[in-house]
C-alpha cells in the first residue's frame, strides 16, 4: 500500500467530507492567489522592458510591432511546443463543468500564464483576469483528481478557485464570492458558501502578502451623490447597456470574420498589423489599462495623449472629444482583434477600462453644459454599468467596484447603473461574452439548472430489458400466453434480426384477449403499431425528456441502429432525476 493510498484511507476515517473541502478551499485560496501574482507580475516586468524608455510627448513607432510579436510567440508556444490550444477564458471553465466533468487540462496549470504573459505583455488589448481563474480553476482540477474527489466536490473546487482568483487581483473577497455564484452559478448552500468565503479570504490575504496594502484603484468619494443626479445615473445606465451589446457584438462578429481565415498566419498578419495601427494611434489601448482607469478616476484625462501622435493636442476640446470616442468605439475591436487571432486573456481589465471611459466622457460632456457632475464617480459607476452588461453579472459589478474602490458611499447610484445596463443588454444580447458561443453550441448547462441535472444522467443507464418480445407472424393464441407471463404492459415487436417493427399495448387488445374465437385469426401485425417516438441508445437525456413530453408517453422504445434494445420509461427518467437534483442540492 503506497503512501497516498493510507493518506486517503486515514482522511475517510478522520476527517469528513465538510471539514477536508475547507482545508482545501483555503490550499485553493493560496494557490490562486500565487497565480495572479506570478501572472500579474510577469505582464508588468515584461512591459517594463519594452516601454520604460518610452517618452509622453512623442510617438513610440515601436507600438506598431509589439502586439504583433506577442501575439506571434503566444501562437508559436501554443502550436508548436505546447501543440495543444491556450484557454484563457471564463467560459473554457464553465466549459468543463457542463461537459468535461470539472476537468482542465494540466497543462492550462501554466500555459495561461504564459501565453497570457506575452500577449498582454506585448500590448494585446486583454485583461488578466480571464486567465487567472483558468489557472486557478486547473490547478483545483488537476488537485480534485490526484486526490479522487467526486464530480460534486471537483464543481466546489473550481467555484473555490474562480472565487480565489478573482479576490486575488482585486484584493476584493466578497466580490470573488458572488462572481463564483453570479457566472460560475456554483449553488447558494452551506455547504459550498463556506468553502467559497475561505478560498476568497485566503487568496485575498495571499495576495495582501505578495502585493503589500495597496489596492488596485486607488480612490475615495470625494463628491457625495445627490438624489438630483438620479435621472443621470439612469441615463448612464443605458448608456452602459447599449455600449455592452455593443461590445458583445463587435466580438461575434470580429471573431467570426477570422475564423473564416484558415491560414493561422494569414490571421496573425492582418490581425497583428490591425491591432499594431491601432495601438499606434491611441496609446491608451496598450495593455490591460489599469493606469489609464486610475487616471480617469482622477479625472485626469492626460493618458488620452501619452506618448501619442496627438499629444500637442492635449489641451484641445475637440481633440479630447474625439480620443475619447476612439478610446470607446475602439477598445472593444482591439480587444476582439487580440483573441481572435490567437491572444490569450480576458474580458474584464477591457471592460472596466470602457466603462471607466464611457462614465468620464458622460459626465465631462455633461459639464460642457454646466450641469455639474462628479467625473470620477461617474467614471466609477461607469465600470459597474459595462461589468453587469458584458458579463451579465450586475451583483458582481456593484458589489466588485463598490469593494475595490471603497465606493460603498455610491452604492445606490451602482445598483441603478448595474441594473438598468443589465436590462439594456439583455435585450439586444440574451447571452454574455462568456456564455454566447457555448450556448449556441447547447453547452451553457451551468445556467440551467434541470439542463444541468439532465446532463449527467445518461441514457443507457436508464434503458429496462425487461420486456418480452412478439413476433409480426405470431397469433393472438401466442401473445395470450406471452402476456401471462409478463410483468409488463407493453411488448415489442421484433423480426428474427431483432429489427424493431413496432409495439403493442396491453390496453389495445384488452378487448379480444379474453375472446378465443380470434386467437388463431389474428396476428401479432395487426395488432402492433409504430409509436411516433423512439429513443437511440446515445441520446442525451434532454432529448429523452422532450420525447417524454411530446408523446405523452410512459415508455418509449431504444434502438440501436433499428435494433431493438430495451425500453426507457417516464417513471425512472422522474426517479434518477429527483436522486440527482437532491444530491446536487442537499446540504
Amino acid at each position: 500500500m503506497n503512501l497516498f493510498t493510507r493518506f486517503y484511507l486515514w482522511r475517510i476515517r478522520n476527517i469528513k467530507d465538510k471539514q477536508y473541502m475547507m482545508i482545501l478551499s483555503v490550499v485553493i485560496g493560496i494557490l490562486a492567489g500565487t497565480a495572479a501574482f506570478v501572472l500579474k507580475n510577469s505582464v508588468h516586468f515584461i512591459k517594463y522592458l519594452l516601454t520604460y524608455r518610452f517618452s509622453d510627448d512623442y510617438q513610440n513607432y515601436l507600438f506598431l510591432a509589439y502586439p504583433l510579436i506577442g501575439i506571434l510567440l503566444t501562437v508559436i508556444f501554443a502550436k508548436f511546443i505546447l501543440r495543444n490550444k491556450i484557454r484563457s477564458h471564463v467560459s473554457d471553465v464553465l466549459y468543463a463543468i457542463s461537459r468535461q466533468n470539472g476537468i482542465l487540462k494540466r497543462h492550462s496549470t501554466f500555459s495561461t500564464v504564459i501565453g497570457s504573459a506575452l500577449t498582454v505583455g506585448f500590448g494585446g488589448s486583454v485583461g488578466l483576469e480571464g486567465p487567472t481563474v483558468v489557472t486557478g480553476a486547473s490547478l483545483a482540477s488537476n488537485l480534485s483528481r490526484f486526490l479522487r474527489l467526486n464530480y460534486k466536490q471537483v464543481i466546489l473546487m473550481l467555484g473555490c478557485a474562480s472565487a480565489g482568483a478573482m479576490s486575488a487581483i482585486f484584493k476584493a473577497p466578497i466580490a470573488g464570492v458572488v462572481f463564483a455564484l453570479e457566472v460560475i452559478m456554483l449553488d447558494l448552500t452551506m455547504s459550498s458558501i463556506v468553502p467559497l468565503l475561505l478560498a476568497s479570504a485566503t487568496a485575498a490575504l495571499t495576495s495582501f502578502f505578495f502585493f503589500g496594502q495597496d489596492v488596485l484603484y486607488n480612490f475615495s468619494v470625494a463628491e457625495k451623490f445627490h438624489l438630483s443626479e438620479i435621472l443621470y445615473f439612469l441615463l448612464l445606465g443605458v448608456l452602459c447597456g447599449l455600449a455592452s451589446a455593443y461590445f458583445i457584438r463587435i466580438y461575434k462578429t470580429i471573431n467570426g470574420l477570422f475564423d473564416k481565415i484558415a491560414s493561422w498566419w494569414i490571421k496573425l498578419a492582418v490581425g497583428g498589423v490591425i491591432l499594431g495601427a491601432l495601438i499606434f494611434m491611441i496609446p491608451a489601448l496598450y495593455g490591460e489599462g489599469y493606469e489609464s482607469v486610475n487616471q480617469s478616476l482622477r479625472g485626469d484625462y492626460n493618458f488620452l495623449f501619452e506618448q501619442s501622435l496627438f499629444y500637442e493636442y492635449r489641451e484641445n476640446s475637440l481633440a479630447i472629444l474625439l480620443m475619447f470616442m476612439g478610446i470607446v468605439f475602439l477598445k472593444a475591436v482591439a480587444t476582439s482583434i487580440t483573441l481572435s487571432v490567437g491572444g490569450a486573456g480576458g474580458f474584464f481589465a477591457p471592460t472596466l477600462f470602457l466603462g471607466a471611459n464611457i462614465g468620464f466622457l458622460y459626465a465631462k460632456t455633461a459639464n460642457y453644459f454646466s450641469v455639474g457632475l462628479s467625473e470620477s464617480n461617474f467614471a466609477l459607476v461607469g465600470m459597474a454599468g459595462l461589468i453587469s452588461g458584458v458579463i451579465h453579472a450586475p451583483l458582481t459589478a456593484i458589489f466588485l467596484i463598490a469593494e475595490l474602490t471603497n465606493g460603498y458611499e455610491l452604492f445606490l447610484p451602482l445598483m441603478l447603473v448595474s441594473t438598468s445596463s443589465f436590462a439594456i443588454t439583455k435585450f439586444f444580447a440574451p447571452h454574455s461574452i462568456y456564455t454566447y458561443d457555448l450556448a449556441s453550441r447547447g453547452d451553457l448547462i451551468t445556467h440551467d439548472k434541470d439542463k444541468a441535472v439532465l446532463s449527467m444522467m445518461r441514457t443507457s443507464d436508464l434503458i429496462e430489458t425487461n420486456f418480452l418480445t412478439v413476433h409480426p407472424d405470431d397469433t393472438l393464441r401466442t401473445l395470450v400466453d406471452v402476456i401471462s407471463k409478463s410483468t409488463r404492459n407493453v411488448f415489442p415487436v421484433v423480426d428474427k434480426e431483432n429489427n424493431f417493427l413496432g409495439v403493442v399495448f396491453m390496453d389495445h387488445v384488452r378487448h379480444i384477449i379474453f375472446k378465443p374465437e380470434f386467437y388463431d385469426s389474428t396476428r401479432v401485425r395487426d395488432l402492433m403499431y409504430m409509436p411516433e417516438q423512439t429513443v437511440e441508445a446515445d441520446d442525451c437525456m434532454e432529448d429523452v425528456a422532450h420525447k417524454f413530453m411530446n408523446s405523452g408517453n410512459f415508455n418509449l422504445p431504444v434502438l440501436d441502429k433499428g435494433k431493438y434494445v430495451g425500453f426507457v420509461s417516464r417513471a425512472n427518467v422522474f426517479s434518477t432525476y429527483r436522486k440527482k437534483l437532491k444530491y446536487f442540492s442537499e446540504e
